[in-house]
């Protein structure tokens, strides 16, 4: 079985994650999508509401190619990957910045595991402008971020970020 791993910290899931997850998951029989916990970095949404918005959009967009599943992890990635059985890390990539940092994370992931892949995916020349970081900007800031991400994650954003 071919298994993949996909692993972020989806803070929100953007519409660039959701194409990697959907280009990812025609290259392998099952993928994990996985939320990284980083003690020392602060996220909008808690680690179990960053998976729960995964698993409702991917509910609803069931792939035909690769069963799909989402996890937690807050070691190594090449540790998530172990627990999993995956051969391939999916990574994407927007520009030549991606690049050059997912270069060197790939070769020290490979310096750590060596029967570990990386593929790149390239974004969508719709998805490409697209972060999460100018997402969760937009959104502090009262703007419109449903051109960016999943309806499930605005309606969390609308929720989260609306006075009481």
């Amino acid at each position: 079985m071919r298994i993949g791993l996909y692993a972020g910290s989806f803070d929100p899931l953007t519409l660039g994650h959701l194409h990697v997850i959907e280009r990812a998951s025609e290259l392998v029989d099952k993928l994990v999508v996985s939320v990284g916990i980083h003690p020392g970095k602060t996220t909008l949404f808690s680690a179990h509401e960053r998976s729960l918005l995964i698993e409702t959009v991917l509910d609803g967009r069931k792939s035909k190619e690769a069963a799909i599943e989402v996890s937690f992890f807050s070691d190594l990635v090449v540790q998530e990957a172990d627990r999993h059985g995956a051969q391939t890390l999916f990574r994407g990539i927007r520009d030549g910045t991606d690049l050059d940092y997912e270069m060197q994370m790939s070769a020290m992931n490979a310096g750590l595991a060596p029967h570990l892949s990386t593929v790149f995916i390239p974004a969508s020349l719709t998805t490409r402008p697209i972060t999460a970081t100018l997402v969760r900007q937009i959104a502090r800031m009262g703007g419109d971020v449903s051109k960016f991400v999943p309806e499930p994650v605005a309606a969390a954003f609308k929720r989260k970020l609306s006075p009481i």
